[in-house]
């Protein structure tokens, strides 16, 4: 049985681990060298010798960036210095494998598709990654959609509040993104924070108001541990934020109508605090017809869905023999169901019970800790 290796690379973080049918092994992390396109490569090749073997079939990677993905050129990024750089070719040279790249929430979609011993449980799934950012992953029918730029899921971008009453015309877009009045704008970290601060402000006897007095920093994950000791005025803040996601969710749905919306990310964190008002609001905005078969769960796969999710796509693309030159497995990518999930009845599993979501949780945290370790 050979072996393809994951790469997730962050704009503060590298995490490469090994795939083996359905064993994923122990992540190798090193923070991110930015300071050079070259040093960058240098740095993913290191880490992907360090751990390879001899039976090794490919590398799969995922970036924070738009990508062409036959070629593996990264046509926009914001925090890596690996613009118009066509890894593909060139990291498939340095590692003589075939190396398969595609954005970071994309493969983090895929990943979640899957439930913790690797079997394809959802063929039609969205993620949103909530962080310092609003993201997404796409897998439909089983296969990752890019889109025609490879760009599809950029559900922050996405307009959930312009107040277009009647007879207002539409504004003019701001110079910048994330526009006013995008779901990553209303509803990212940043978003969170900005709640809590105006929260300190206005309401001194609160718990936030009370960090802010004693000079200390008051921002989202501050209101979302006050929330979580019970303090009125933080937990009707992070509800607001959750509210807002959910619209984002109900938009996922309303387009999709997939098995699955599955939100990522750091906001992941917040739990029930995010996912009881996200349901309930999404519940409210979908379109009556929709959304019966969706279930909105929280990710299984935490800090490692990146790493796993780029072990997944180098797998999958082996398989679609996808390691040919240029590396062309499809306009938008091989089946998620032609590797990894051998069980012949995976591609008709319902969506996971409580029980397994339950059990994927505790793997998370153990996952979140050996990392933090």
């Amino acid at each position: 049985m050979s072996s393809v290796i994951g790469v997730d690379l962050g704009g503060t973080k590298v995490s490469v681990a090994c795939l083996r049918g359905r064993k994923i092994g122990e992540s190798v992390l090193q923070p991110t060298d930015r300071s050079a396109s070259g040093a960058l490569i240098d740095q993913l090749v290191a880490m992907v010798d360090r751990i390879r073997s001899d039976d090794l079939a490919a590398v799969g990677i995922g970036v924070p960036s738009v990508v062409e993905f036959a070629t593996g050129r990264v046509v926009s990024s914001v925090n890596i210095p690996l613009v118009d750089v066509p890894l593909r070719k060139v990291l498939g040279e340095r590692l003589g494998v075939p190396v398969f790249v595609d954005n970071d929430a994309t493969v983090a979609a895929l990943a979640e598709a899957h439930d913790p011993d690797l079997r394809l449980v959802a063929r039609n799934l969205v993620m949103l990654t909530v962080g310092t950012g609003v993201g997404g992953g796409i897998v439909l029918g089983g296969r990752i959609y890019r889109g025609a730029t490879g760009g599809a899921g950029e559900f922050g971008h996405t307009i959930v509040g312009l107040g277009l009453d009647d007879g207002a015309e539409v504004p003019a877009p701001g110079g910048t993104f994330p526009q006013r009045g995008s779901l990553e704008w209303a509803a990212a970290g940043h978003a969170l924070d900005r709640l809590t601060e105006q929260a300190a402000e206005s309401q001194a006897e609160s718990a936030l108001g009370e960090l802010k007095a004693q000079g200390k920093s008051v921002l989202g994950a501050e209101a979302v541990e006050a929330a979580e000791q019970g303090d009125a005025v933080a937990a009707r803040i992070v509800e607001i934020w959750a509210e807002r996601v959910g619209i984002g969710i109900a938009n996922a749905i309303n387009t999709f109508d997939p098995e699955e919306v599955v939100i990522g990310g750091g906001a992941a964190r917040a739990g029930e605090l995010l996912l009881e008002p996200a349901r309930r609001v999404a519940s409210g905005y979908v379109v009556p017809g929709l959304g019966g078969k969706t279930s909105i769960r929280l990710a299984w796969h935490g800090v490692r869905a990146g790493v796993l999710g780029a072990a997944l796509l180098a797998a999958h693309e082996v398989e679609a023999g996808g390691g040919a030159e240029n590396g062309d497995g499809g306009e938008n990518g091989a089946d998620a169901g032609e590797t990894v999930s051998s069980d012949p009845a995976a591609t008709g599993r319902p969506a996971p019970s409580t029980e397994r979501a339950r059990e994927a949780q505790q793997r998370l945290r153990a996952n979140e800790e050996a990392s933090e370790s």
